[in-house]
């Protein structure tokens, strides 16, 4: 069930960034099996910013690894019309021996881009996340917040690619990138990821366990159940402010207390 909380959707992109249709995810076998997922059903379209919210291990990373292919379903089915999917964890992750800009280049490096094209590319990418002048630092010379800015560069260099001389729909895969950071690096990050986004209309699927976050961010929340985690009850949030933004927050914590306290009296 979708429920409309913000301004009406616009009509969606024609076709999917990703479609996942009866996803199981089991890990073990026998008596020591633990089922992760249990027959999620869910549509990105291209561009969209959609949220994946939900209690602690009700299987949000698990879902993300599956979309992102570093695991495979136990059963289901996950469609992409991108090939590369890029993920950013919530650690930077970057190769410390490196320079801020040879973190970036190096996906574009891997997927064989020429030494000119990448080097421009590469600068692009820093300067649309207002880090222009931090190119030839090293990771360990710059700021939590610095890094997670890099780690947002170089998913989306792994994210932009061609096939057949034509540019795919990219998709970015995020789980909880900010949790680490302090409040107020988290809020601004949170506004250049907005600001991000809507200047490369990269379809985003946003893992928190944050109801705020996910309210401010996303266009679309999705809440999973507790383990085994199914889509339980979505919402559009697109547009949201204010009062109205305050009342969703509300009532969406009011629906993952219900799904906690369900799974707990169960």
């Amino acid at each position: 069930m979708t429920a409309t909380l913000g301004r009406p959707p616009v009509e969606p992109a024609t076709g999917h960034a990703v479609r996942l249709s009866g996803v199981h995810k089991s890990f073990g076998q026998g008596r020591d099996a633990v089922t992760a997922l249990a027959g999620v059903d869910l549509d990105v379209a291209p561009g969209e910013f959609v949220c994946l919210l939900g209690a602690s291990g009700c299987g949000k990373t698990t879902l993300l690894n599956l979309i992102a292919n570093l695991d495979q379903p136990s059963a289901g089915e996950i469609e992409l019309t991108t090939s590369r999917p890029a993920v950013m964890f919530q650690e930077a992750a970057l190769m410390p021996w490196l320079t801020a800009a040879a973190n970036v280049e190096l996906p574009l490096k891997l997927a064989g881009m020429g030494r000119t094209e990448r080097k421009t590319r590469t600068g692009e990418l820093l300067e649309l996340v207002r880090l222009s002048g931090a190119g030839a630092k090293r990771p360990h010379e710059l700021s939590g917040g610095m890094r997670q800015r890099v780690a947002l560069a170089r998913a989306l260099a792994s994210a932009t690619h061609t096939e057949d001389g034509e540019e795919r729909p990219s998709l970015l895969l995020m789980d909880e990138p900010f949790s680490a950071l302090d409040a107020i690096t988290r809020d601004v990050l949170q506004a250049e990821l907005l600001r991000i986004w809507e200047a490369t209309g990269t379809a985003v699927v946003f893992v928190t366990h944050d109801v705020r976050e996910a309210v401010r961010l996303g266009q679309r929340v999705v809440l999973l159940s507790s383990r085994p985690g199914k889509v339980v009850q979505q919402w559009r949030v697109d547009g949201l402010a204010g009062q109205d933004e305050v009342n969703a927050v509300d009532v969406i914590n009011r629906r993952l207390r219900e799904v906690i306290s369900s799974h707990a009296a169960a």
